[in-house]
């Protein structure tokens, strides 16, 4: 049993990107697709298919000019600490290289979209 869905996300998508694989498998929940979804609208990975028992879904991995398109994450909320941001905390990641996923009333938001919105929420985790 995964007690974090989103760390354990991260890790299979790193570890996947590391041993060069074009897809990998990913435990299905609501929060996980979207997470997914944000992912795929900024390119960092590309389209998923849903597993026909609906357990996982696959994801295809993205690589621009045979590099991995992601080369690092970090997980900020965890299940024992939770971190808010309110509107004025959210800062770029990696000078604008980077980007901040957040959990938000309007849904799983990228630090640019939760900008625009004017809305904070819980900063889930950076990825660049």
């Amino acid at each position: 049993m995964v007690t974090d869905p989103i760390a354990d996300f991260l890790t299979r998508l790193q570890n996947a990107f590391k041993a060069d694989k074009e897809s990998v498998d990913i435990l299905n929940s609501a929060i996980t697709r979207a997470i997914a979804d944000v992912l795929l609208r900024e390119g960092y990975i590309g389209e998923s298919s849903r597993d026909k028992k609906g357990n996982t879904f696959t994801v295809a991995l993205s690589y621009k000019s045979g590099r991995p398109a992601i080369v690092g994450a970090k997980r900020i909320s965890k299940p024992s600490r939770r971190v808010y941001l309110g509107v004025r905390d959210i800062k770029p990641v990696k000078s604008g290289h980077g980007l901040l996923v957040l959990s938000t009333p309007d849904g799983i938001l990228t630090g640019k979209e939760a900008r625009q919105k004017r809305i904070g929420g819980e900063a889930l985790f950076e990825i660049w």
